[in-house]
Order: structure tokens, then C-alpha cells, then sequence
């Protein structure tokens, strides 16, 4: 605009998100809270009471709880994409809605920005010595938090900016580009597409921008990893599109089915030249995952949402309706929780002998889960 206007043009108006004003998706928070679950204590439940086990079944999911060190996928390594999956589900139903209420995009943005610097102080928390108060010790170091913030932030950004058939388009470029710098950009010592810790391209690039740092904080090559973790997101985004979308409720859930099915075809057969590796979250790792992310919330949504069969789900939606104070809390205070729990248990471990570990790792969990249906029960959630 010229320097003698003396009156504003008007911003144009953003068009709304064409798809129907939806009430919150019960089944999505079920979902959230079942996937909290695994993280914070189900897994150390099992271990606890599954112990020296000799049932082959029972040893067969021990294997599925522990991370694979490298290519391969096991039950636990779905955990943290399908959480990255279901913030990008939310994605459409959030944006959408202060889209449709004349939010401006800078306004947005700048929610955004926040949303992302506070995520990664909450990862600095936990994973960065922030909490030692000693500035010699901090570290701006690889976390979930990190990952999933970064990942939202992109997602969100192409949201806001595609439509629909470029957002696909976005998606497939970010997976393949993901995959052709990892394949054919040589590193120094290695040569192009040797996939093995240290050798890859990301690692690479990770090790060249953050010289100096002790080594092992960067060793997942997150940097080029905000690519996949982005487009793991933007699986989650074409998810909650079509739920939000006019079309029946069978159709929404035969389309999820397929789009799951679609992603693990893809992921299973591209892994056979591109590993699928859980710790650089390589394309075919994004792939496999967010398939069954989308069976998981086929499964979810059509149970809960379609069926109404609710009432199982419900502690599962206590956990899910607070999802981020979960989180940071079990990392946090997880020690608190297991000295409330055998304050009030210790006296069993007389009785109960090796079973007593996996009680009082319940009852710390129970702990946590009382807080969480406190503050369920007074609509206090913690939102960032």
C-alpha cells in the first residue's frame, strides 16, 4: 500500500473450512487415553507382573513392548506416531473451527509459534537438564515432546495453505524427498544409502549443525526427521477431514479401513528397499504405522462413535482428556506416584512376594488416574 493512503484496505476474509461444525469426538479422546496408557505405566504393569513368566504368549508380548534397536516393528514403536497421528486428526476439528469463527491466519500463526516454543520447553524439562537450574548442563536435545511439536507445526501450516489434493501432494513429497536425501546424498566416510546408525544423511546433517555437542544427543537425525514426522501428522489430518466430512458414518469407517490397509501395502512393500527403521522414522516407518493408526481409529470410532458403546471406554477418556499433563506428570513425578502407592500397599509385600512390584506399579498408576478424573469431573484440562 502507497505511503499516502490514509485508510486501510480490509484484510479478505477467510473462507471457512467447507466440511459441518462437529461435536468432539468421543472416541478420539478413548483412543488418546488408550495410547497414554502404554506410556505411562501399562507396559511397566505388565513387565512387573509377567516377570520370569514361562507362557510363551505371555514372553511373546514382553518382545512387543520392548523398541526394536533397529529395522523392524514392534507393538511399542506404534505408540508415539499414532500420538503424532491423532494430534493431526485434531488438526481439521481445531483449526477448522477458528477458521470458521474469522480467526486471522497471523493470529493463528502466532498461536502456532507458541504452542511449538512451549512443547519444546516442556521436552527441554524432561530431557534437557533444565530442571538441574545449572545453564552449563542445558541442552536443546531431541525429545518426544520436540517431535510431535514440530511435526504438528508443519502439518498445521499445510492445513492451513493446501487444499486437499496438494496437501496429498505435500504429504507424498515429504515421504519420498524424506527417502531420496537419506538414499543417494553421500556422506562423508559412507557413500548415498548405506542405512546404518551414523551413516545415514540425517545423521549426518544432525552431526555437521550441531558439532560440538556430545554426540549421542543427536543421534536420531531429527532434523531431516521433521519431515516424516510431519507427514505422519498430515495422516492424521486426512483422517479427521473425512470425519468431519458430510458423508455417512459406514462410509467414514470403510474409508479409514482403507486408507490403513493402503499405508501398510505401501510401508511393506517400499521397506524392502527402504528399511523400516523406528529410531530415524524413515518413510516406510511413517507408513506402517499410520496404517494402523488409521485401523486403531476405524476401530475406535466405530465402537464408540457409531455403536455408543462408551462406558468401557471411559477411563480410557479420563487419561485422554489430559493428555499433556499425563505425560510431562508420569516423566515428571512418576517416583511421587509409586511412594503414594506403597505407602498405602508396602504392607502386601509380605503376603504377595514377586507379584508385589506389579502391584504397587498399579497402584501408582491408579494414583495418577484418580488425579486425572478429579480434574476430568471439574473440566480442568490442561491445554498448551
Amino acid at each position: 500500500m502507497s505511503s499516502e493512503s490514509s485508510v486501510s484496505a480490509p484484510e479478505a476474509p477467510i473462507q471457512p473450512v467447507p466440511a459441518p461444525v462437529a461435536t468432539r469426538l468421543v472416541s478420539l479422546d478413548a483412543l488418546r487415553g488408550f495410547d497414554m496408557f502404554w506410556i505411562a505405566g501399562a507396559s511397566t504393569i505388565y513387565a512387573a507382573f509377567t516377570k520370569g513368566t514361562q507362557n510363551e504368549w505371555l514372553k511373546a508380548f514382553q518382545v512387543q513392548l520392548k523398541h526394536v534397536e533397529w529395522e523392524g516393528f514392534h507393538f511399542i514403536d506404534l505408540i508415539f506416531p499414532l500420538f503424532l497421528f491423532m494430534i493431526g486428526v485434531a488438526i481439521p476439528y481445531s483449526l477448522g473451527k477458528r477458521l470458521a469463527r474469522g480467526d486471522s491466519k497471523p493470529r493463528i500463526y502466532g498461536h502456532l509459534v507458541l504452542r511449538l516454543a512451549i512443547l519444546v520447553f516442556f521436552g527441554m524439562m524432561i530431557n534437557g537438564n533444565l530442571l538441574s537450574f545449572k545453564p552449563s548442563e542445558f541442552a536443546i536435545t531431541y525429545s518426544v515432546l520436540q517431535m510431535l511439536a514440530l511435526g504438528y507445526f508443519v502439518a498445521a501450516i499445510l492445513y492451513l495453505n493446501l487444499n486437499l489434493p496438494l496437501q496429498v501432494l505435500a504429504t507424498a513429497g515429504l515421504l519420498v524427498g524424506y527417502w531420496a536425501l537419506q538414499t543417494f546424498m553421500p556422506v562423508p566416510g559412507h557413500g548415498p544409502g548405506v542405512y546404518e546408525p551414523g551413516a545415514l544423511f540425517g545423521d549426518w546433517l544432525n552431526n555437521q549443525i550441531f558439532r560440538g555437542w556430545d554426540a549421542p544427543r543427536w543421534q536420531f537425525g531429527w532434523i531431516l526427521g521433521i519431515l516424516t514426522h510431519a507427514s505422519t501428522a498430515m495422516l492424521g489430518v486426512f483422517a479427521g477431514q473425512l470425519l468431519r466430512s458430510k458423508q455417512g458414518n459406514a462410509w467414514k469407517v470403510i474409508a479409514l479401513v482403507g486408507l490403513g490397509i493402503a499405508c501398510l501395502v505401501a510401508g511393506w512393500f517400499w521397506s524392502y528397499s527402504f528399511p523400516c527403521v523406528k529410531n530415524r522414522w524413515t518413510s516406510t516407518y511413517a507408513l506402517w504405522a499410520g496404517g494402523w493408526s488409521y485401523l486403531l481409529l476405524a476401530s475406535f470410532y466405530l465402537v464408540i462413535d457409531v455403536w455408543q458403546w462408551r462406558r468401557w471406554a471411559f477411563p480410557f477418556v479420563v487419561i485422554g482428556a489430559n493428555s499433556i499433563f499425563v505425560y510431562m506428570s508420569w516423566n515428571l513425578c512418576s517416583a511421587a506416584y509409586r511412594a503414594v502407592s506403597e505407602k498405602f500397599l508396602g504392607g502386601l509385600k509380605q503376603y504377595t512376594g514377586t507379584w508385589y512390584d506389579g502391584i504397587a506399579a498399579t497402584g501408582a498408576f491408579l494414583v495418577m488416574w484418580t488425579l486425572l478424573w478429579y480434574m476430568y469431573r471439574n473440566k480442568t484440562f490442561v491445554r498448551v
